[in-house]
């Protein structure tokens, strides 16, 4: 089976010329935001400029794995740099559960020694923050749809979106009915929804990055797939896992009849393990080690998984 595979992962519809004068404007709107925040003395508004902060590094780290990913494979990484992203959106968002659970201190803070806020200050910057992060959302929207790296960016920008509405209503509420409990609580909600958003990304990189197997197949039917190839008797040392988010790999033992020992006969059963695995499971990389019964690697010919 021929390994040059064509996906449209989504990711070259922005240039990098794009993400990178994102990254700039964010990094902008962080600064705009701090000081306004500090001028207002609204933490939720400090809270925002924060998340901002972190969707800067995010988009930067976004960008620099995004170019690293594209190099080919060499001496030294043989399936290539595909995991760039995913160590991107690893660091990201380890940093952005940092700012979530940074953003609760500060609000619970708020709650018992309370600062007197400028309403007016408030809704001026969560105006220009929600303009921002609308337009920088929409930027990478057409990206997001192939890369968790990217995704994990989108994200961001879409929670600072919706923290930045919560912000200016806050605002509002603040400046007609002096509502000033409300700038902790809406801290608190920005965090949960920081924290909720996260970790469950996290998880999804984490599985990837400690090559687990696809969450949607099911290394039984992965196996009954290959036992309904004629000629195989057994599988064993069966592995999956994903190379990236795009691209799942496979190997096994193979245990096959003595009488498929020559090699034409060796050749048709690899080539249709092969793409019987891609048509029914999507596994573009197979690497199949033939056996036969009585051999010493193939003597526990129907174990699913063996530990080595």
């Amino acid at each position: 089976m021929s390994e040059h595979h064509h996906h449209d992962h989504g990711t070259e519809q922005v240039s990098d010329t794009v993400l990178l004068w994102t990254t700039l404007v964010n990094i902008g709107l962080s600064v705009f935001e701090f000081i306004a925040g500090a001028i207002a003395g609204s933490v939720a508004l400090m809270a925002d400029a924060l998340h901002n902060t972190n969707d800067a590094a995010a988009l930067l780290i976004a960008y620099i794995a995004r170019k690293v990913s594209r190099k080919g494979a060499d001496k030294k990484f043989t399936f290539g740099y595909r995991r760039a992203e995913l160590i991107g959106a690893m660091i990201q968002l380890t940093a952005l559960v940092l700012v979530g659970l940074y953003l609760i201190y500060e609000a619970t803070k708020r709650f018992f020694s309370p600062e007197p806020l400028e309403a007016g200050w408030i809704m001026a910057a969560a105006g220009v923050a929600l303009f921002v992060d609308v337009v920088t959302a929409w930027l990478l929207w057409s990206m997001s749809k192939g890369s968790m790296n990217l995704k994990a960016a989108f994200l961001h920008n879409l929670t600072d979106a919706g923290a930045s509405v919560a912000v200016l209503v806050g605002g509002a509420t603040i400046y007609f009915w002096d509502w000033d409990w409300v700038d902790p609580i809406l801290t608190l909600l920005i965090a949960g929804y920081i924290l909720y958003m996260s970790i469950g990304m996290l998880r999804t990189t984490c599985r990837i990055l400690m090559e687990g197997a696809p969450p949607d197949l099911s290394m039984e039917q992965v196996q009954a797939t290959m036992m309904d190839v004629p000629g195989v008797e057994g599988i064993h040392h069966l592995h999956v896992w994903e190379l990236d988010e795009h691209h799942q790999a496979l190997e096994a033992h193979v245990v096959v009849k003595r009488s498929q020992a020559d090699h034409d006969h060796e050749l048709n059963i690899r080539r249709a393990l092969k793409q019987r695995l891609q048509e029914r499971h999507s596994i573009q990389h197979c690497t199949l080690e033939l056996e036969y019964p009585g051999d010493p690697c193939g003597s526990s010919t129907n174990n699913l998984i063996e530990h080595e």
